[in-house]
Protein backbone atom coordinates (compact mmCIF):
# COMPACT_ATOMS: atom_id res chain seq x y z
CA UNK A 1 0.00 0.00 0.00
CA UNK A 2 1.15 3.17 -0.74
CA UNK A 3 0.35 6.22 1.26
CA UNK A 4 -0.35 9.62 -1.13
CA UNK A 5 1.53 12.19 -0.03
CA UNK A 6 0.17 15.18 -2.22
CA UNK A 7 -2.30 15.50 -4.77
CA UNK A 8 -2.74 17.04 -7.83
CA UNK A 9 -6.35 17.94 -8.83
CA UNK A 10 -6.68 17.98 -12.81
CA UNK A 11 -9.80 20.23 -12.51
CA UNK A 12 -11.24 23.29 -11.78
CA UNK A 13 -14.33 25.27 -9.62
CA UNK A 14 -16.33 23.39 -6.96
CA UNK A 15 -15.04 19.95 -7.45
CA UNK A 16 -11.27 20.81 -7.59
CA UNK A 17 -12.04 22.69 -3.60
CA UNK A 18 -14.52 19.63 -3.54
CA UNK A 19 -11.55 16.92 -3.38
CA UNK A 20 -8.76 19.86 -1.71
CA UNK A 21 -10.85 20.10 1.33
CA UNK A 22 -11.16 16.27 1.88
CA UNK A 23 -7.37 15.96 1.10
CA UNK A 24 -6.05 18.20 3.22
CA UNK A 25 -8.70 16.31 5.80
CA UNK A 26 -6.60 13.40 5.55
CA UNK A 27 -3.26 15.26 5.34
CA UNK A 28 -2.37 14.83 1.88
CA UNK A 29 -0.71 17.90 0.34
CA UNK A 30 -2.68 19.61 -2.94
CA UNK A 31 -1.90 20.92 -6.18
CA UNK A 32 -3.94 22.77 -8.34
CA UNK A 33 -3.59 23.51 -12.30
CA UNK A 34 -4.93 26.59 -13.77
CA UNK A 35 -5.62 28.47 -16.87
CA UNK A 36 -5.05 31.88 -17.25
CA UNK A 37 -8.64 32.53 -16.99
CA UNK A 38 -8.65 30.71 -13.47
CA UNK A 39 -5.59 32.48 -12.04
CA UNK A 40 -7.58 34.18 -9.33
CA UNK A 41 -9.97 31.61 -9.02
CA UNK A 42 -10.79 30.39 -5.42
CA UNK A 43 -9.65 26.21 -6.30
CA UNK A 44 -5.84 28.12 -7.41
CA UNK A 45 -5.89 30.51 -3.70
CA UNK A 46 -7.01 26.73 -1.94
CA UNK A 47 -4.51 24.79 -3.16
CA UNK A 48 -0.86 24.49 -1.32
CA UNK A 49 0.99 24.88 -4.57
CA UNK A 50 -0.52 26.06 -8.20
CA UNK A 51 0.79 25.77 -11.37
CA UNK A 52 -0.80 27.38 -14.63
CA UNK A 53 -1.06 24.99 -17.39
CA UNK A 54 -2.12 27.37 -20.20
CA UNK A 55 -4.46 29.79 -21.68
CA UNK A 56 -8.11 29.69 -20.71
CA UNK A 57 -9.53 27.37 -23.38
CA UNK A 58 -10.16 23.56 -22.52
CA UNK A 59 -7.65 22.50 -25.07
CA UNK A 60 -5.14 24.19 -24.22
CA UNK A 61 -5.12 23.80 -20.82
CA UNK A 62 -7.70 21.59 -18.81
CA UNK A 63 -7.48 19.26 -21.54
CA UNK A 64 -3.66 19.06 -22.30
CA UNK A 65 -2.51 15.49 -20.56
CA UNK A 66 1.19 16.09 -21.09
CA UNK A 67 0.86 19.50 -19.18
CA UNK A 68 -1.03 18.07 -16.49
CA UNK A 69 1.21 15.23 -16.00
CA UNK A 70 4.35 17.76 -16.53
CA UNK A 71 2.67 20.17 -13.38
CA UNK A 72 2.34 16.49 -11.27
CA UNK A 73 5.89 15.87 -11.80
CA UNK A 74 7.25 19.45 -11.71
CA UNK A 75 5.57 19.61 -7.84
CA UNK A 76 6.50 15.97 -6.74
CA UNK A 77 2.57 14.82 -6.62
CA UNK A 78 2.42 11.17 -6.48
CA UNK A 79 -1.33 10.90 -7.41
CA UNK A 80 -4.00 12.68 -9.68
CA UNK A 81 -7.66 13.11 -9.21
CA UNK A 82 -9.29 14.53 -12.04
CA UNK A 83 -12.68 15.42 -10.94
CA UNK A 84 -15.73 15.14 -13.00
CA UNK A 85 -16.08 16.61 -16.91
CA UNK A 86 -12.64 17.45 -18.79
CA UNK A 87 -10.48 14.20 -18.59
CA UNK A 88 -12.26 12.27 -15.98
CA UNK A 89 -13.24 9.58 -18.03
CA UNK A 90 -10.46 9.72 -20.85
CA UNK A 91 -8.88 6.26 -21.16
CA UNK A 92 -5.58 7.79 -22.80
CA UNK A 93 -5.08 10.15 -19.21
CA UNK A 94 -5.62 6.94 -17.50
CA UNK A 95 -2.62 5.09 -18.98
CA UNK A 96 -0.24 7.81 -18.82
CA UNK A 97 -0.69 8.66 -15.65
CA UNK A 98 0.08 5.29 -14.33
CA UNK A 99 3.01 5.25 -16.94
CA UNK A 100 4.42 8.24 -14.99
CA UNK A 101 3.95 6.51 -12.20
CA UNK A 102 1.66 8.11 -10.34
CA UNK A 103 -1.27 6.98 -8.99
CA UNK A 104 -4.54 7.78 -11.04
CA UNK A 105 -7.68 8.19 -7.86
CA UNK A 106 -10.34 5.98 -10.72
CA UNK A 107 -10.56 2.55 -12.21
CA UNK A 108 -8.54 0.96 -14.48
CA UNK A 109 -8.08 2.07 -18.13
CA UNK A 110 -10.26 -1.24 -19.34
CA UNK A 111 -12.88 -0.28 -17.16
CA UNK A 112 -13.12 2.96 -18.66
CA UNK A 113 -12.58 1.97 -21.48
CA UNK A 114 -15.59 -0.93 -21.81
CA UNK A 115 -18.04 1.70 -19.92
CA UNK A 116 -17.32 4.59 -22.41
CA UNK A 117 -18.70 2.80 -25.31
CA UNK A 118 -22.51 1.82 -24.80
CA UNK A 119 -22.32 -1.26 -27.26
CA UNK A 120 -19.42 -2.39 -25.42
CA UNK A 121 -21.04 -1.66 -21.94
CA UNK A 122 -24.38 -3.23 -22.84
CA UNK A 123 -22.13 -6.84 -24.02
CA UNK A 124 -20.14 -6.77 -20.71
CA UNK A 125 -23.39 -6.65 -18.75
CA UNK A 126 -25.57 -8.64 -20.52
CA UNK A 127 -23.38 -11.30 -18.91
CA UNK A 128 -24.10 -10.43 -15.69
CA UNK A 129 -28.43 -10.83 -16.14
CA UNK A 130 -28.14 -7.43 -15.70
CA UNK A 131 -31.72 -5.75 -17.41
CA UNK A 132 -31.18 -4.26 -21.25
CA UNK A 133 -34.14 -2.28 -22.81
CA UNK A 134 -34.78 -4.40 -25.79
CA UNK A 135 -32.46 -2.92 -29.18
CA UNK A 136 -29.32 -4.51 -31.00
CA UNK A 137 -26.24 -5.34 -29.71
CA UNK A 138 -23.95 -4.23 -32.25
CA UNK A 139 -23.18 -1.21 -34.11
CA UNK A 140 -25.83 -0.96 -37.11
CA UNK A 141 -26.03 0.93 -40.11
CA UNK A 142 -27.94 -0.69 -42.96
CA UNK A 143 -30.94 0.99 -43.11
CA UNK A 144 -32.88 -1.86 -44.28
CA UNK A 145 -31.72 -3.75 -41.67
CA UNK A 146 -32.35 -1.32 -39.07
CA UNK A 147 -35.86 -0.96 -40.43
CA UNK A 148 -36.16 -4.16 -39.64
CA UNK A 149 -35.17 -4.51 -35.87
CA UNK A 150 -37.21 -0.96 -35.50
CA UNK A 151 -40.36 -2.98 -36.32
CA UNK A 152 -39.61 -5.97 -34.54
CA UNK A 153 -39.13 -4.13 -31.69
CA UNK A 154 -42.15 -1.96 -32.16
CA UNK A 155 -42.25 2.09 -32.38
CA UNK A 156 -40.93 4.36 -30.91
CA UNK A 157 -37.88 3.42 -30.96
CA UNK A 158 -34.68 5.86 -29.66
CA UNK A 159 -31.41 5.64 -32.09
CA UNK A 160 -28.75 6.75 -29.97
CA UNK A 161 -24.64 7.20 -30.69
CA UNK A 162 -22.57 4.85 -29.17
CA UNK A 163 -20.08 6.99 -28.14
CA UNK A 164 -22.56 9.57 -27.23
CA UNK A 165 -23.74 11.35 -24.22
CA UNK A 166 -25.55 14.91 -23.46
CA UNK A 167 -28.23 14.37 -25.38
CA UNK A 168 -26.04 14.26 -29.00
CA UNK A 169 -26.28 11.88 -31.56
CA UNK A 170 -29.69 10.55 -30.49
CA UNK A 171 -33.24 10.66 -32.29
CA UNK A 172 -36.53 9.57 -31.31
CA UNK A 173 -38.66 7.67 -33.89
CA UNK A 174 -42.35 7.84 -33.34
CA UNK A 175 -43.07 5.71 -37.29
CA UNK A 176 -41.23 3.86 -39.94
CA UNK A 177 -42.34 6.92 -42.04
CA UNK A 178 -39.61 9.00 -40.65
CA UNK A 179 -36.91 6.51 -40.01
CA UNK A 180 -34.65 6.79 -42.80
CA UNK A 181 -34.27 10.33 -42.44
CA UNK A 182 -34.06 10.29 -38.66
CA UNK A 183 -30.95 7.23 -39.03
CA UNK A 184 -28.86 9.21 -41.71
CA UNK A 185 -29.50 12.03 -39.45
CA UNK A 186 -28.26 10.34 -35.93
CA UNK A 187 -25.11 8.87 -37.58
CA UNK A 188 -24.14 12.15 -39.22
CA UNK A 189 -24.78 13.96 -35.71
CA UNK A 190 -22.45 11.17 -34.08
CA UNK A 191 -19.71 11.29 -37.08
CA UNK A 192 -19.26 15.38 -36.12
CA UNK A 193 -19.71 15.16 -32.78
CA UNK A 194 -17.72 12.30 -31.31
CA UNK A 195 -15.68 11.09 -35.00
CA UNK A 196 -17.56 7.85 -34.36
CA UNK A 197 -20.69 7.16 -36.73
CA UNK A 198 -21.93 4.12 -34.69
CA UNK A 199 -25.03 3.76 -33.48
CA UNK A 200 -27.90 1.53 -32.04
CA UNK A 201 -31.45 0.96 -31.86
CA UNK A 202 -33.63 -0.07 -28.72
CA UNK A 203 -36.97 0.22 -27.52
CA UNK A 204 -37.86 4.08 -26.58
CA UNK A 205 -39.53 4.15 -22.73
CA UNK A 206 -41.64 7.13 -23.08
CA UNK A 207 -42.09 8.51 -19.65
CA UNK A 208 -39.07 7.39 -17.89
CA UNK A 209 -37.63 8.26 -14.67
CA UNK A 210 -33.95 8.47 -14.34
CA UNK A 211 -31.99 5.98 -11.55
CA UNK A 212 -28.87 5.74 -10.66
CA UNK A 213 -26.63 4.05 -8.17
CA UNK A 214 -23.79 5.00 -6.65
CA UNK A 215 -21.29 2.33 -6.45
CA UNK A 216 -17.84 1.42 -4.92
CA UNK A 217 -15.33 -1.13 -5.30
CA UNK A 218 -11.62 -1.68 -4.18
CA UNK A 219 -8.92 -3.68 -5.84
CA UNK A 220 -9.71 -6.87 -3.91
CA UNK A 221 -13.29 -7.25 -5.60
CA UNK A 222 -15.34 -6.25 -2.67
CA UNK A 223 -18.28 -4.25 -4.62
CA UNK A 224 -21.09 -2.04 -2.67
CA UNK A 225 -24.08 0.43 -3.50
CA UNK A 226 -24.83 3.43 -1.65
CA UNK A 227 -28.00 3.65 -2.44
CA UNK A 228 -29.93 5.40 -5.40
CA UNK A 229 -30.62 9.13 -6.53
CA UNK A 230 -32.99 10.36 -8.39
CA UNK A 231 -32.49 12.35 -11.25
CA UNK A 232 -35.37 12.82 -13.51
CA UNK A 233 -35.48 17.06 -13.49
CA UNK A 234 -33.67 17.48 -16.43
CA UNK A 235 -33.02 20.52 -19.25
CA UNK A 236 -31.38 19.34 -22.76
CA UNK A 237 -30.98 15.75 -21.36
CA UNK A 238 -28.66 17.27 -18.47
CA UNK A 239 -29.90 17.24 -14.63
CA UNK A 240 -30.62 19.92 -12.66
CA UNK A 241 -32.22 18.75 -9.58
CA UNK A 242 -30.84 15.56 -7.92
CA UNK A 243 -32.77 13.73 -4.54
CA UNK A 244 -31.77 10.66 -2.35
CA UNK A 245 -33.52 8.66 -2.10
CA UNK A 246 -35.67 8.27 -4.69
CA UNK A 247 -39.67 8.91 -3.68
CA UNK A 248 -40.65 5.97 -5.89
CA UNK A 249 -38.26 2.81 -5.03
CA UNK A 250 -39.67 0.11 -2.65
CA UNK A 251 -36.91 -1.97 -0.34
CA UNK A 252 -37.39 -4.59 -2.47
CA UNK A 253 -36.87 -2.80 -5.63
CA UNK A 254 -33.89 -0.89 -4.30
CA UNK A 255 -32.53 -4.16 -2.97
CA UNK A 256 -32.80 -5.47 -7.16
CA UNK A 257 -31.44 -2.26 -8.88
CA UNK A 258 -28.47 -2.17 -6.32
CA UNK A 259 -28.01 -5.83 -6.87
CA UNK A 260 -27.94 -4.99 -10.61
CA UNK A 261 -25.84 -2.17 -10.37
CA UNK A 262 -23.10 -4.13 -8.86
CA UNK A 263 -23.43 -6.86 -11.31
CA UNK A 264 -22.60 -3.88 -13.86
CA UNK A 265 -19.69 -3.15 -12.04
CA UNK A 266 -18.56 -6.55 -11.60
CA UNK A 267 -18.88 -7.10 -15.51
CA UNK A 268 -15.71 -4.34 -15.65
CA UNK A 269 -13.73 -5.53 -12.84
CA UNK A 270 -14.11 -1.69 -11.03
CA UNK A 271 -12.65 -0.04 -8.42
CA UNK A 272 -13.60 3.12 -7.21
CA UNK A 273 -15.84 5.51 -6.94
CA UNK A 274 -18.81 4.61 -9.95
CA UNK A 275 -22.52 5.47 -10.62
CA UNK A 276 -24.92 2.93 -12.45
CA UNK A 277 -27.83 4.65 -14.29
CA UNK A 278 -31.21 3.05 -14.73
CA UNK A 279 -34.28 3.99 -16.65
CA UNK A 280 -37.66 3.46 -14.96
CA UNK A 281 -40.64 2.99 -16.80
CA UNK A 282 -44.08 3.66 -15.62
CA UNK A 283 -44.81 0.12 -14.66
CA UNK A 284 -41.47 0.00 -12.48
CA UNK A 285 -39.65 -2.13 -14.93
CA UNK A 286 -36.26 -0.89 -15.29
CA UNK A 287 -33.28 -0.69 -17.73
CA UNK A 288 -29.62 -0.35 -18.03
CA UNK A 289 -28.53 3.04 -19.27
CA UNK A 290 -24.63 3.66 -18.75
CA UNK A 291 -22.04 3.75 -16.35
CA UNK A 292 -20.06 7.13 -15.49
CA UNK A 293 -16.75 5.89 -13.90
CA UNK A 294 -15.99 9.00 -11.76
CA UNK A 295 -17.28 10.95 -9.11
CA UNK A 296 -20.90 12.07 -9.83
CA UNK A 297 -21.66 16.12 -9.72
CA UNK A 298 -24.50 15.12 -7.50
CA UNK A 299 -22.58 12.86 -5.27
CA UNK A 300 -23.45 15.16 -2.13
CA UNK A 301 -27.26 13.56 -1.73
CA UNK A 302 -25.39 10.53 -1.03
CA UNK A 303 -22.61 11.53 1.36
CA UNK A 304 -25.86 13.27 3.05
CA UNK A 305 -27.83 10.32 3.59
CA UNK A 306 -24.94 7.79 4.53
CA UNK A 307 -22.98 10.29 6.60
CA UNK A 308 -19.65 9.14 3.64
CA UNK A 309 -17.11 11.22 2.30
CA UNK A 310 -16.64 9.48 -1.50
CA UNK A 311 -13.36 11.84 -2.29
CA UNK A 312 -11.73 10.46 0.69
CA UNK A 313 -13.36 6.55 0.20
CA UNK A 314 -11.45 7.17 -3.16
CA UNK A 315 -8.00 8.16 -1.72
CA UNK A 316 -8.11 5.51 0.48
CA UNK A 317 -9.37 2.50 -2.19
CA UNK A 318 -6.75 4.49 -4.63
CA UNK A 319 -3.76 3.78 -2.04
CA UNK A 320 -4.69 0.02 -1.81
CA UNK A 321 -7.38 -0.10 1.33
CA UNK A 322 -9.95 -2.41 1.31
CA UNK A 323 -13.78 -0.34 1.48
CA UNK A 324 -13.98 -0.29 5.26
CA UNK A 325 -17.42 -1.54 5.87
CA UNK A 326 -20.19 -4.14 4.10
CA UNK A 327 -23.34 -3.61 2.55
CA UNK A 328 -25.24 -4.30 5.27
CA UNK A 329 -23.85 -1.76 7.13
CA UNK A 330 -24.99 0.76 5.21
CA UNK A 331 -28.74 2.47 6.29
CA UNK A 332 -30.15 5.09 4.39
CA UNK A 333 -30.60 8.65 6.83
CA UNK A 334 -33.02 10.96 6.13
CA UNK A 335 -33.54 12.76 2.18
CA UNK A 336 -31.22 14.88 0.44
CA UNK A 337 -32.32 17.29 -2.12
CA UNK A 338 -29.55 19.33 -4.23
CA UNK A 339 -30.91 21.76 -6.48
CA UNK A 340 -27.70 23.04 -9.50
CA UNK A 341 -27.38 26.92 -9.30
CA UNK A 342 -26.71 27.96 -12.93
CA UNK A 343 -25.75 31.44 -14.75
CA UNK A 344 -28.53 30.40 -17.41
CA UNK A 345 -31.97 32.46 -17.90
CA UNK A 346 -34.63 29.65 -17.39
CA UNK A 347 -36.85 32.68 -19.21
CA UNK A 348 -34.87 32.12 -22.24
CA UNK A 349 -34.60 28.46 -22.76
CA UNK A 350 -31.81 28.37 -20.58
CA UNK A 351 -29.45 30.02 -22.51
CA UNK A 352 -26.19 30.64 -20.25
CA UNK A 353 -25.85 33.96 -18.83
CA UNK A 354 -22.75 35.16 -17.96
CA UNK A 355 -21.36 38.30 -16.09
CA UNK A 356 -20.13 39.52 -12.66
CA UNK A 357 -21.47 38.15 -9.20
CA UNK A 358 -22.22 41.87 -8.23
CA UNK A 359 -24.06 40.09 -4.75
CA UNK A 360 -23.26 36.63 -3.85
CA UNK A 361 -24.30 35.41 -0.45
CA UNK A 362 -24.86 31.94 0.15
CA UNK A 363 -27.79 30.10 2.33
CA UNK A 364 -27.16 29.26 5.51
CA UNK A 365 -28.74 26.88 8.52
CA UNK A 366 -28.63 23.25 9.70
CA UNK A 367 -28.95 21.08 7.05
CA UNK A 368 -27.79 23.24 4.39
CA UNK A 369 -24.18 22.57 2.23
CA UNK A 370 -22.89 25.27 -0.91
CA UNK A 371 -20.49 23.22 -2.66
CA UNK A 372 -18.96 26.29 -5.15
CA UNK A 373 -16.30 27.96 -6.51
CA UNK A 374 -16.93 31.78 -6.59
CA UNK A 375 -17.50 34.60 -4.58
CA UNK A 376 -18.48 38.28 -4.68
CA UNK A 377 -17.40 40.33 -7.47
CA UNK A 378 -16.14 37.19 -9.52
CA UNK A 379 -16.35 36.98 -13.01
CA UNK A 380 -18.39 33.62 -14.42
CA UNK A 381 -15.91 32.61 -17.26
CA UNK A 382 -17.79 31.76 -20.48
CA UNK A 383 -14.96 29.36 -21.19
CA UNK A 384 -16.32 26.51 -18.72
CA UNK A 385 -19.57 25.04 -18.07
CA UNK A 386 -21.64 27.81 -16.51
CA UNK A 387 -23.12 26.08 -13.21
CA UNK A 388 -22.20 28.26 -10.42
CA UNK A 389 -23.01 26.43 -7.31
CA UNK A 390 -24.90 23.28 -5.77
CA UNK A 391 -26.88 23.81 -3.25
CA UNK A 392 -27.67 20.52 -0.76
CA UNK A 393 -30.65 20.41 1.71
CA UNK A 394 -30.63 17.28 4.01
CA UNK A 395 -33.64 16.73 6.33
CA UNK A 396 -35.23 13.95 8.24
CA UNK A 397 -37.80 13.39 5.62
CA UNK A 398 -38.53 14.28 1.71
CA UNK A 399 -41.39 16.77 2.55
CA UNK A 400 -38.60 19.00 5.10
CA UNK A 401 -35.98 18.55 2.11
CA UNK A 402 -38.49 20.37 0.28
CA UNK A 403 -39.31 22.83 2.51
CA UNK A 404 -35.88 23.97 3.79
CA UNK A 405 -34.90 23.85 -0.58
CA UNK A 406 -36.88 26.47 -0.85
CA UNK A 407 -36.04 28.36 2.32
CA UNK A 408 -32.72 28.50 1.16
CA UNK A 409 -33.09 29.16 -2.47
CA UNK A 410 -34.82 32.16 -1.08
CA UNK A 411 -32.12 32.72 1.11
CA UNK A 412 -29.44 32.54 -1.74
CA UNK A 413 -28.78 36.06 -2.71
CA UNK A 414 -26.88 36.49 -6.26
CA UNK A 415 -27.44 39.72 -8.81
CA UNK A 416 -25.41 40.20 -11.55
CA UNK A 417 -26.91 37.45 -14.12
CA UNK A 418 -29.55 35.31 -14.36
CA UNK A 419 -29.61 31.87 -12.45
CA UNK A 420 -31.43 28.39 -12.55
CA UNK A 421 -32.74 29.37 -9.03
CA UNK A 422 -36.30 30.91 -9.89
CA UNK A 423 -37.03 27.57 -11.82
CA UNK A 424 -35.38 25.12 -9.00
CA UNK A 425 -38.35 26.82 -6.52
CA UNK A 426 -40.74 26.48 -9.35
CA UNK A 427 -39.98 22.60 -9.33
CA UNK A 428 -39.90 22.27 -5.45
CA UNK A 429 -43.13 23.90 -5.07
CA UNK A 430 -45.21 22.00 -8.31
CA UNK A 431 -47.25 19.05 -7.28
CA UNK A 432 -46.28 16.95 -9.67
CA UNK A 433 -42.49 17.06 -7.97
CA UNK A 434 -44.05 16.80 -3.91
CA UNK A 435 -45.88 14.10 -4.87
CA UNK A 436 -42.90 12.40 -6.44
CA UNK A 437 -45.17 11.69 -9.99
CA UNK A 438 -42.73 12.53 -12.20
CA UNK A 439 -40.56 11.97 -14.81
CA UNK A 440 -37.75 13.26 -16.94
CA UNK A 441 -40.39 15.01 -19.33
CA UNK A 442 -41.31 17.22 -16.42
CA UNK A 443 -39.65 20.71 -17.83
CA UNK A 444 -41.62 19.56 -21.29
CA UNK A 445 -44.89 18.94 -19.48
CA UNK A 446 -45.08 21.67 -16.87
CA UNK A 447 -42.42 24.63 -17.47
CA UNK A 448 -42.85 27.76 -19.61
CA UNK A 449 -41.10 30.77 -19.18
CA UNK A 450 -44.25 32.76 -18.98
CA UNK A 451 -44.51 30.73 -15.06
CA UNK A 452 -41.74 32.55 -13.72
CA UNK A 453 -42.84 36.13 -15.29
CA UNK A 454 -46.35 35.61 -13.94
CA UNK A 455 -44.51 34.59 -10.76
CA UNK A 456 -42.68 37.65 -10.81
CA UNK A 457 -45.50 39.83 -11.44
CA UNK A 458 -47.34 38.36 -8.75
CA UNK A 459 -44.61 39.58 -6.05
CA UNK A 460 -44.66 42.95 -7.75
CA UNK A 461 -48.18 43.36 -6.75
CA UNK A 462 -47.93 41.27 -3.22
CA UNK A 463 -45.10 44.31 -2.69
CA UNK A 464 -47.12 47.22 -3.84
CA UNK A 465 -50.24 46.16 -2.03
CA UNK A 466 -48.25 45.51 1.19
CA UNK A 467 -46.58 48.83 0.19
CA UNK A 468 -49.73 50.59 0.80
CA UNK A 469 -51.09 49.25 3.41
CA UNK A 470 -48.13 50.35 5.37
CA UNK A 471 -48.11 54.04 4.33
CA UNK A 472 -51.80 54.01 4.96
CA UNK A 473 -51.51 52.66 8.59
CA UNK A 474 -48.42 55.12 9.02
CA UNK A 475 -51.05 58.20 7.59
CA UNK A 476 -53.67 56.48 10.65
CA UNK A 477 -51.45 57.07 13.09
CA UNK A 478 -49.29 60.26 12.11
CA UNK A 479 -46.12 58.27 13.17
CA UNK A 480 -43.07 58.32 10.91
CA UNK A 481 -41.34 54.49 10.51
CA UNK A 482 -39.48 53.03 8.12
CA UNK A 483 -41.31 49.96 5.96
CA UNK A 484 -41.21 46.69 6.68
CA UNK A 485 -38.75 44.38 5.15
CA UNK A 486 -40.71 42.65 3.09
CA UNK A 487 -38.15 39.62 3.11
CA UNK A 488 -37.75 39.05 -1.09
CA UNK A 489 -34.58 37.47 -2.32
CA UNK A 490 -31.94 39.21 -3.84
CA UNK A 491 -32.25 36.59 -6.72
CA UNK A 492 -36.06 37.85 -7.25
CA UNK A 493 -35.10 41.47 -6.87
CA UNK A 494 -32.28 41.36 -9.73
CA UNK A 495 -35.54 39.36 -11.87
CA UNK A 496 -38.23 41.85 -11.38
Amino acid sequence: MHKIQKLLVANRGEIALRVMRSAREMGVATVAVYSEADRNALHTRFADEAVCIGPPASSESYLRIDKIIAAAKQTNADAIHPGYGFLSENKEFAIKIKEAGLIFIGPSPEAIEIMGSKLAAKEAVAKFNVPLVPGTSEPISDIAKAKKVASEIGYPILIKASAGGGGKGMRVVENEASFEEQMDRAISEAKSSFGDGSVFIEKFVSSPRHIEFQIFGDHAGNIVHLFERECSIQRRHQKVIEEAPSAVLTPELRASMGEAAINVARSCGYYGAGTVEFIMDEKMNFYFLEMNTRLQVEHPVTEEITGLDLVKLQIKVAQGEDIPFKQEDLHINGHAIEVRVYAEDPSNNFLPDIGRLQTYIRPQGHGIRVDDGFEQGMDIPFYYDPMIAKMICHAESREDAIDKTIRAINDYEITGIETTLGFCEFVMKHEAFRSGHFDTKFVEKYFTPEVLQTEGIEEERQLAGLLAATLLEQAKMTVTAPAPSVGQSKWKKNRL
